[in-house]
């Protein structure tokens, strides 16, 4: 079942999302040579707690992963591309790492997420975080009132297949508001004009994520992490949208 919601609800999840946005750019500023995985971890769960959010990730048992996700973010670094768990490890110079987080405040939730390198960039991992942020950039665009879910899709596809990656279908973006993953599906390639209606007051994740020279995937055996099947970097971008009359509003904005 899909929820719309209302002009008041939205501006109670941009509250939400305004945190998520801010503690995102603090993270990408803490990550660094030489920090570890689970410093940036610890400083979230202590952002969090000042605030008085609760994390979407704590206890999260969806039927992939073994056993419920203890953690408060997603790290995942190079060939991995979602679910990172965060675990023991010092970033490096060159590390590719995509930070993703899901918070509640008030019962309405945002959720987002960034990929940035730490030290030395090699330009083709800056090329590939480019496409993810610029598909992100078109899928919002294209989300708009009166529009089609395939729209969103589309848009996604073309700037992948324009940079020359592949797209892959098993996980997308998703309905967002009152939980954390909502219906609908979003995926990241369609055809225009076809799907469920935009209507205003739908919100929506929309998150494209791309791996450099396959659309394949594999899971690591704690269940969650995901790395691209042939061992390339990867990268994702993701942001928490309302459709409004207006037009695509992006809740989860960063300074």
């Amino acid at each position: 079942m899909i929820e719309l919601k209302s002009a008041e609800e939205i501006d109670l999840m941009a509250v939400t999302g305004q945190f998520v946005g801010e503690l995102l750019a603090e993270l990408s500023r803490v990550a660094a040579v030489g920090v570890n995985l689970m410093d940036l971890e610890h400083h979230a769960r202590r952002r969090i707690k000042e605030r008085g959010a609760e994390s979407c990730y704590w206890d999260y048992a969806p039927s992939f992963g073994r056993g419920p996700f203890r953690n408060v973010l997603c790290l995942s670094v190079n060939d991995a591309v979602l679910h990172g768990l965060p675990h023991d490890y010092v970033l490096r110079d060159g590390d590719l790492v995509s930070i993703d987080m899901a918070v509640g405040i008030d019962g309405w939730v945002a959720d987002s997420a960034l990929s940035v390198v730490v030290g030395e960039p090699d330009p083709t991992d800056l090329k590939l975080i480019e496409a993810t942020e610029v598909a992100l950039a078109a899928g919002i665009a294209a989300a708009q009132p009166g529009g089609r879910m395939g729209d969103v899709s589309a848009a996604i596809g073309e700037v992948a297949h324009s940079y020359g990656y592949g797209v892959n279908g098993e996980f997308g973006g998703h309905g967002i508001g009152r939980t954390m993953h909502e219906a609908p599906h979003v995926a990241n390639s369609g055809r225009p004009h076809r799907g469920m209606r935009l209507d205003p007051g739908l919100t929506i994740a929309i998150e494209p994520w791309f791996c450099k020279s396959t659309d394949k995937i594999r899971f690591d055996e704690d269940g969650w992490t995901i790395r691209s099947a042939d061992g390339s970097r990867t990268a994702h971008s993701e942001h928490t949208v309302a459709i409004t009359e207006s037009g695509p509003r992006v809740l989860t904005g960063r300074p």
